[in-house]
């Protein structure tokens, strides 16, 4: 059952900055590539994809506590597998990661369905 905070828009926001700093923090220059401590952490090999795993799954907790559908929570556990399974593959999981940017997604995915139910949705 989720437990209701008394501030659903400050988790929101809250999980909006951590996604932006694991997904798009910085920006490649001369491009309009960005990427985050995701990307960074997954060339180390063996620990970098482990190592993100940790805040990734502060963020699924976050969205459970806000409430979010089943269905959300598989979605986006479905998107936190793929970016540690694809990620952990040597230079085709880093690529993968500068492109499938998994906390984003699920920032968005936690976002709609807060908009569609009228819950917090300020964050751009």
């Amino acid at each position: 059952m989720p437990v209701h905070n008394r501030d659903p828009q400050r988790d929101l926001d809250e999980i909006d900055r951590i996604s932006a700093l694991l997904d798009s923090k910085f920006r490649l220059p001369g491009t309009r590539l960005r990427f985050g401590w995701d990307s960074i952490l997954g060339l180390v090999p063996g620990v970098g994809d482990a190592i993100t795993l940790i805040p990734a799954g502060y963020l699924l907790v976050k969205g459970y506590r806000l409430g979010a559908r089943k269905r959300t929570m598989a979605r986006m556990a479905v998107n936190i597998g793929l970016d540690t399974t694809i990620g952990a593959i040597p230079v085709i999981g880093d690529v993968f990661d500068l492109f499938y940017k998994s906390n984003r997604r699920n920032f968005d995915l936690l976002r709609r369905e807060l908009k569609q139910r009228g819950g917090p949705v300020n964050t751009v």
